[in-house]
């Protein structure tokens, strides 16, 4: 018996759309999204595949709890500063 090994390519296309925003409402967003480490066009995308039916976000939130609890992860008493993560950019 043998077994085929072969690797499938998955091609996904996407399509640009264009959105008409303020400049004001653009800044703004790219400013939070890269505090988040992400960008307009990723929160954007991930709105429509939400709003598609193509994403669970409670599912998401649940799997994110879930590792959460699972993880052996320490911060070794370091805690979060907001001060700090500005001075870094």
């Amino acid at each position: 018996m043998t077994q085929n090994t072969c690797a499938r390519k998955i091609e996904i296309e996407f399509v640009n759309i264009t959105l008409s925003i303020s400049d004001e409402t653009v800044q703004e967003a790219r400013r939070r999204a890269e505090a988040m480490g992400t960008s307009v066009n990723q929160i954007v995308r991930e709105y429509l595949e939400h709003f598609a039916g193509k994403m669970d976000w409670n599912a998401d939130a649940e799997e994110f709890e879930r590792a959460s609890r699972l993880s052996q992860g320490n911060s070794h008493g370091w805690k979060f500063d907001r001060e700090e993560l500005y001075e870094r950019q």
